[in-house]
C-alpha cells in the first residue's frame, strides 16, 4: 500500500485573508488553530477528505501549497528521497502536542514535499 497524501499547508502573507478566501470559495470550515497566524481547515470530505492548514508565510518561505505525505519513519524517506536525486529542506522536526512530526524535501524538480509522521 502506498504512503496516503494526508494533510496540506497553504502559506501566505496575509493567512487571514487567505483563510476568508479558501473557505468562501470552498464552503471549507476554517477555524482557530495551535498559534495565532495559523488556522484549521476541514475541507468537509468526512473521513475521506484531506484537510490542512493555512499559515504565515515565513521569511525564507516562497509561499504556496504543501502537500504532506503520511510516512512511518520521516527519517528514511529522506534517506529515499536524496537516493532518488531529492535533497532535504527541513530535518524532521516535532510539531506541538500530539501530532507528530513533519520534514520537508525537495524532488529533482525542487517542488516541495511535506512528510508527516
Amino acid at each position: 500500500m502506498g504512503a496516503p497524501v494526508a494533510w496540506f499547508e497553504i502559506s501566505s502573507k496575509d493567512p487571514g485573508k487567505a483563510a476568508k478566501f479558501y473557505g468562501k470559495l470552498f464552503d471549507w470550515k476554517i477555524s482557530e488553530g495551535p498559534t495565532p497566524d495559523y488556522s484549521m481547515v476541514d475541507t468537509g470530505g468526512g473521513d475521506e477528505a484531506v484537510n490542512g492548514g493555512i499559515g504565515k508565510q515565513g521569511p525564507d518561505d516562497p509561499g504556496g501549497i504543501t502537500v504532506y505525505v503520511k510516512v512511518d519513519n520521516l527519517k528514511t524517506y529522506l534517506a529515499r528521497a536524496e537516493k532518488l536525486g531529492g535533497r532535504t529542506i527541513l530535518p524532521p522536526t516535532d510539531l506541538p502536542g500530539d501530532y507528530g512530526a513533519f520534514a520537508l524535501l525537495a524532488d529533482p524538480d525542487g517542488n516541495t514535499v511535506g512528510l508527516w509522521a
